[in-house]
């Protein structure tokens, strides 16, 4: 895949198919970022709703 990195969005996820292999950053122009938590407290309660899996 030729990745494009959007230097805005730093991933370190390298299981996602929008991953920057070279680099530690997110090939979207934009990301969902949501939480599994009625009352989220802590960023381990967050999650990157748009995660694929390759």
């Amino acid at each position: 895949m030729n990745c494009h990195a959007n230097h805005c969005i730093k991933c370190t996820v390298q299981q996602c198919k929008n991953h920057c292999a070279n680099e530690d950053y997110c090939a979207l122009d934009c990301i969902t970022v949501g939480t599994h938590e009625l009352n989220p407290t802590m960023d381990q309660c967050t999650d990157c709703k748009s995660f694929e899996l390759k």
